[in-house]
Formats: structure tokens, C-alpha cells, sequence
């Protein structure tokens, strides 16, 4: 893929980025999981490091998390066994495997880590990669078809707003996005889908509407798991947009409005990612009992009613 002079200029922006070891995940976490129809499953997510992704989107903060130049060959699976080695009483229902770039990239993972993981994963009933709509093709159904459990792809549709979405240095088209949906889902593969609140070049008074409605679209179209990510500010390229007065941080008021819009689904599930939520601007004396409301709401798919506030004078 071409490097454009935007890819440039938000590249130029970034604060420096931290040595990154290619033979080493950043971590791995065990977490309760919501899936459609009630079933709360036990999730490891590992965080594994390898090649950035080539999409230089505007609201990106994972390429702090990757190496320069492509992932080493053995680099990932060295990874994956090593955090396996460390949790090897505990058996996930799901493993989440997060290399914040595109799994079915060969740049980010190569074709023989591909085959390296597949026969680490034997033991697990699911298994959750992440890829851009644009890499979805056969390596996804070759790699589905490599482990005994059920593939999830996450791909990010971030926003249906046209402005933003154009804007978003993301290369996406809707089309491609349905494309690779109606892919996966033919391939008994499941969807997840990333969505933003507070994307760029959404009004701040339409971001929790166009997070929804956006929401609606991933579900319509065939994802049953979405997650709604807040977005975070930090790489350069979103202060230049403040700035300008084109992005607006997201608060964890709207984060709640967002999610709690979204709970009417009976064939899919939608969540706040929490990550950072400490971030969001918010009434230091209910941001706890907020963040601890969406905290259930993830897993039970019901928004409990909030009591009133006397310092910020909302509920």
C-alpha cells in the first residue's frame, strides 16, 4: 500500500514510540464475557507484538503497542506459548489474540506463525482475531478451518458518518465492510465490530447518535458482538483536529448514553470498552459508581438506574 503525505503528517505527529520486544506479548488478561443470548463466557486476551498496522488512521493509538519493520517469523507464536505456559491451569472458553495491526496481514503475521498459533489453540472452544475488512479473504477461512474451535473476526467500522469516516485516513468503504461481513458469515465465521464515540469530524452534540447509528448498521449487517470504543486522545494527529475544532473528546456521560441506547439486541451483544475509561472527562464523585454501572452492563446487558448526583446534578 502507498504512503500518502496524510500518512505522513499523522506519522510525523506521534511522540516517540517505546521499544516494543518482538518476543515478548505486552500482557495477557482473563475476563468475563458477554455473548448473545446471555451465555457469559471466560476470555484470555493476549496482547501480542508484531508489525504496524499499514493504515495510518487518525484516531490510532495501538501503533505505540508494535515493532519497526514486520514481526520476525516465530516472533508470535513464542509469544502465545509463552503466556500459555504461564496460565496452563486455567482454560479459557475464548482466546482473544490482539496484535493491534491485521492478523491475515503476512507483514504482521507470518504465514508460519499462522500455523504455529492454529496448533497452540487446539484447546480452545473460540478463538478472536483482529483485521482490517480489506485483509479478509481466504487465509481467514484457511486459518478457521486450522483450529478445532469457532473463529470471531473483529474489524473496525468505526463510523457510518460520512464525513468522518472519509476523514479517517481508514481506507474503508461501507461496501468493503459489508463485503467482508457477508464473507465471514458464509464461512461460519462470527463478526465483532469495532465502533467509535467521539470520532473526528462528528459535532460533539451528534456523537453519541451517530455512535448508535452506527451500532445499528454493524448489527444489521451481521455482527453479533460490538464494542464501543471511546476515543483516546495522545498520538498528535487528534490535538492537531482539536485544534482545528474538529474532534472533541467523548465523555463517559456519552459513553453511557451510548451503551445504554444500545441494550436492545437479542442476537447480539453490545459493550463499552473500558480500557483507559479513567480517561473520559467526568464528575470525580460519580465516576466510579459510572464506571462500575458499565462494568455491569457488559456483562448482563442491563443499565442499572443511576442515583442523583448533588455535585454534578445529574443521575
Amino acid at each position: 500500500m502507498s504512503v500518502t503525505s496524510t500518512d505522513s503528517r499523522i506519522r510525523s505527529l506521534r511522540p516517540s514510540k517505546p521499544h516494543v520486544n518482538p518476543l515478548r506479548a505486552h500482557g495477557a488478561l482473563f475476563e468475563s464475557e458477554r455473548r448473545p443470548h446471555g451465555k457469559v463466557e471466560q476470555a484470555l486476551t493476549v496482547f501480542l507484538a508484531g508489525a504496524e498496522c499499514p493504515f495510518a488512521c487518525s484516531f490510532c493509538d495501538l501503533w505505540q503497542w508494535t515493532i519497526e519493520g514486520p514481526t520476525p517469523a516465530g516472533a508470535l507464536t513464542a509469544q502465545l506459548e509463552n503466556v500459555l505456559s504461564s496460565i496452563s491451569e486455567r482454560k479459557p472458553d475464548r482466546v482473544k489474540l490482539y496484535n493491534a495491526s491485521n492478523f491475515f496481514d503476512p507483514r504482521a503475521v507470518p504465514p508460519a506463525d499462522v500455523s504455529g498459533i492454529a496448533k497452540l489453540l487446539t484447546f480452545a472452544g473460540a478463538v478472536t482475531v483482529e483485521s482490517h475488512a480489506s485483509t479478509i479473504g481466504n487465509s481467514a477461512t484457511a486459518f478457521a478451518r486450522s483450529i478445532p474451535g469457532r473463529l470471531e473476526v473483529a474489524m473496525g467500522l468505526e463510523t457510518i458518518h460520512p464525513v468522518a469516516l472519509a476523514e479517517s485516513n481508514k481506507r474503508l468503504q461501507l461496501s468493503r465492510f459489508d463485503g467482508a461481513v457477508s464473507f465471514l458469515r458464509q464461512n461460519g465465521i462470527d463478526v465483532r465490530a469495532f465502533v467509535l464515540l467521539g470520532a473526528p469530524y462528528v459535532p460533539a452534540a451528534e456523537a453519541v447518535e451517530w455512535t448508535v447509528r452506527t451500532v445499528d448498521y454493524a448489527v444489521q449487517r451481521g455482527a453479533t458482538v460490538v464494542s464501543i470504543i471511546p476515543v483516546r486522545g495522545g498520538n498528535g494527529e487528534l490535538e492537531r483536529l482539536q485544534t482545528l475544532g474538529h474532534f472533541t473528546p467523548p465523555t463517559l456521560r456519552q459513553l453511557e448514553a451510548a451503551v445504554s441506547a444500545t441494550q436492545r439486541f437479542t442476537d447480539a451483544v453490545v459493550i463499552a470498552d473500558l480500557w483507559d475509561v479513567e480517561r473520559l472527562a467526568s464528575c470525580e464523585v460519580c465516576r466510579a459508581e459510572r464506571v462500575a454501572r458499565l462494568h455491569r452492563a457488559n456483562l448482563t446487558g442491563q443499565f442499572d438506574l443511576a442515583s442523583f448526583c448533588p455535585a454534578c446534578g445529574t443521575t
